[in-house]
């Protein structure tokens, strides 16, 4: 089989998927350790035993609906090229609206936690542009955790520590200058959950509850503790749910509140401030 036959065999097969093109010469590109323009360059030339089957294997799991991340086993995002797996989810581009975000508040030496890391998609990517802060990756997930741990080797930074465990159920209070999360925010009962990708991605990290704010309520909650006085808490959220996350952050005893839209001109990430000292009980 040929290059040109490759590509002619992948579009032919995936035609009523939502991107054949691009879709083939991902694969295509993956089993031959190539770049698009030498699929052009070199269309002639010939496969071997082994490129066939593999292409020819990876085609037929994505006729199936596998993503195409978890097929090559890699995802971009902000300027990092990151490794995943079915346990964490596809990092997308409407979150690197929450990372630009972020590093508006960021200063050298500020302490910061990512809640949900998953891949380490933020947390590496702050880290990646802020050398000077410290960030905190956490997951309940110890496999997300590890695939998060081998990006931050694979891209040599070193300000990033792993905790595993529930959202901030172990931190002390006082103890982070910016929280940052994209937390589970799709209603459990979502027929969303059973379409296209969000099939194949962990289901922990996508529903949370009958109205899909269960976690963010946790988090909001812990987070007005565990955040020191004047510093902010920045979360992602579904498209209709900013008028929701505003309130929450309001009884909660934030300020300074508001949403910020993504690509798709939706109300995306929205952030508030706590400005009072928290004490312990007692």
């Amino acid at each position: 089989m040929l290059i040109s036959e490759a590509i002619h065999y992948g579009q032919t097969q995936l035609k009523q998927t939502a991107s054949p093109e691009s879709d083939v010469q991902y694969l295509l590109c993956y089993c031959l350790s190539c770049t698009t323009p030498y699929l052009h360059t070199w269309a002639d030339k010939a496969l071997t035993a082994s490129q066939q089957s593999q292409f020819t294997n990876l085609i037929e799991q994505r006729l199936a609906g596998q993503p195409i991340a978890y097929l090559i086993g890699q995802q971009g995002f902000w300027t990092l090229d990151l490794k995943v797996s079915p346990a964490t989810l596809i990092p997308r581009p409407d979150t690197e609206l929450l990372v630009n975000l972020a590093l508006e508040k960021l200063q050298p030496n500020m302490r910061v936690a990512d809640l949900g890391t998953g891949s380490g998609a933020i947390a590496l990517s702050l880290a990646s542009e802020q050398t000077q802060v410290q960030v905190f990756a956490m997951d309940y997930s110890l496999a997300a955790l590890q695939v998060a741990r081998d990006n931050a080797q694979k891209n040599k930074l070193n300000n990033v520590q792993f905790w595993q465990g529930s959202w901030l159920d172990a931190v002390a209070d006082n103890s982070f200058d910016l929280i940052v999360s994209n937390p589970p925010y799709i209603e459990q009962d979502d027929p969303h959950l059973k379409q296209g990708d969000l099939r194949f991605e962990p289901l922990s990290a996508l529903a949370s509850g009958d109205d899909g704010l269960d976690d963010i309520r946790l988090v909001i909650e812990q987070a007005k503790t565990t955040l020191k006085s004047n510093c902010y808490l920045i979360i992602e959220h579904g498209f209709d749910q900013a008028k929701k996350v505003q309130t929450l952050l309001q009884q909660a005893g934030f300020d300074d509140i508001n949403s910020h839209q993504d690509f798709g001109a939706n109300d995306r990430v929205t952030m508030g401030r706590i400005s009072k000292l928290h004490e312990d009980a007692g």
